[in-house]
């Protein structure tokens, strides 16, 4: 019987040839779980599409205002309880240095976006073989959020009956939410729960850490949820316990990519053979 040879990835940057008997394919289920090499056109239209759907069913939730109240009540009551509701002293500290609650702002309005752009671009030129998978954590983190919005309408502090929050785009005249100002009838105010500043921005921060190379960088990765935390909180835009709800939608997303490929995205190979060339063995990317 002839033999053929196909290259595998048997590290992150290695290709290696393996022999392997002619007629012994890889099954379908593997094929559609191997990691290959993304086509752009394809990329732009998925990102493009989704981000669309998610806007289009986050803004078709019921606002359900008055359940939206009565569930920021709660989550304002908890906090007490637990000794972590300063929320407001934050956003009152902040708002009273004018440059810097400005730039909060800008800040919560823009690089939610860019940044979020900007390491997809990044996965999409220097580590291929990890793109789809890494990607897939982001979308099934953005899908479930949406479950959240549905099942759990909340008010941001800002909006709060009886609170004494300081809504800072209002107050400064910046364009800093798509909830507030002359932008507030283009977004749901009462999807708060969860927040997707944070599951995305954490989303970045990881994927930073795990694969930059450049040791600033990655502490740069580690900074970026972090300096968001603190954003969301002294806008008014979120609760604490809002940015624990993103986490919860970022570890889902984790689960739901190491169940598809068998393993977390940041251990698959670096480089794997473009479409139409040989798939790699199910040993090379998913940890067996």
């Amino acid at each position: 019987m002839t033999e053929t040879t196909v290259t595998t990835q048997e590290g992150p940057d290695e290709a290696v040839p393996q022999p392997v008997t002619a007629g012994t394919g890889p099954g379908l289920l593997h094929r559609l779980r191997a990691p290959r090499r993304p086509r752009l056109w394809f990329e732009i239209l998925l990102i493009a599409l989704s981000y669309w759907t998610y806007s289009l069913v986050r803004n078709a939730v019921p606002e359900q205002r008055s359940e939206a109240l009565r569930n920021a009540d709660w989550i304002w009551k908890v906090e007490h309880q637990l000794g972590i509701a300063v929320e407001e002293s934050v956003n009152h500290g902040v708002n009273s240095v004018t440059w810097l609650i400005v730039g909060m702002n800008y800040y919560y309005a823009t690089l939610h976006f860019v940044v979020t752009l900007g390491v997809l671009v990044w996965l999409y030129r220097s580590h291929p073989g990890r793109y789809a998978a890494t990607r897939l954590v982001l979308f099934a983190t953005t899908g479930v959020a949406l479950v959240g919005y549905y099942l759990y309408p909340l008010a941001p502090p800002r909006l709060m009956n009886g609170g004494d929050f300081v809504d800072t785009v209002m107050v400064h005249q910046t364009w800093g939410s798509m909830a507030s100002g002359d932008l507030k009838n283009m977004s749901n105010q009462y999807a708060a729960m969860p927040s997707m500043h944070i599951g995305w921005s954490l989303w970045c921060g990881l994927t930073i850490f795990a694969l930059a190379s450049v040791p600033w960088v990655r502490v740069l990765g580690l900074l970026y949820p972090t300096a968001t935390l603190v954003v969301i909180v002294a806008t008014a835009n979120h609760f604490w316990l809002d940015a624990v709800g993103g986490m919860a939608c970022l570890a889902f997303g984790f689960t739901v990519a190491r169940v598809w490929y068998g393993a977390l995205p940041y251990t698959l190979p670096k480089l794997v053979p473009a479409r139409g060339g040989p798939l790699p063995p199910k040993k090379a990317w998913a940890g067996s």
